[in-house]
């Protein structure tokens, strides 16, 4: 493990040679609150009536929770890998397919199970890896919400 000026370094990325094809992790649960939700909204503009007006979800919806955008919920699945597996290490990312596949809702707390499918070394930069991991966001009570399989340069420990 790294260290700065004598101090072991914790919280640092894995590597390439870290993520071999079938390697699987999860990470921590996050709650998406309502605070969550209406900052997410704000910041962005997702203001559809169906995240931004509970009149609308109490007389007019088939939804009648506070529900939460899955462009939301893929948000703060990243921001729960990345605090677990790319600090300083993660350099890219270069593309993926997502599928919402069913509600998530102010409350909910949601993590996200990962195992990596496909890891290669960067034919033009033999410092870095391409990774691709599939991503599956699982709500508290076990459904799967939203999945999606991201390709991302990392960082190699050594050039080979």
């Amino acid at each position: 493990m790294p260290d700065i000026d004598g101090y072991e370094v914790l919280g640092l990325g894995l590597y390439f040679e870290d993520l071999p094809v079938g390697r699987k992790f999860r990470t921590i649960g996050r709650t998406l609150t309502e605070a969550d939700l209406v900052n997410f909204i704000g910041v962005t503009g997702m203001t559809e009536v169906l995240f931004s007006n509970t009149e609308f979800l109490r007389t007019e919806s088939d939804i009648k929770q506070r529900v939460v955008p899955g462009a939301m919920v893929y948000a703060f699945a990243e921001g729960l890998l990345v605090h677990a597996t790319m600090q300083h290490t993660g350099f890219a990312f270069l593309e993926m397919e997502l599928k919402i596949l069913g509600p998530t809702f102010a409350g909910d707390t949601v993590h996200v199970e990962c195992e990596v499918v496909e890891s290669r070394r960067s034919a033009s930069r033999p410092n870095r890896g391409l990774v691709r991991t599939f991503n599956r966001v699982r709500r508290q009570d076990g459904t799967v919400v939203l999945t999606y399989n991201p390709l991302r340069m990392v960082k190699a420990r050594s050039a080979l």
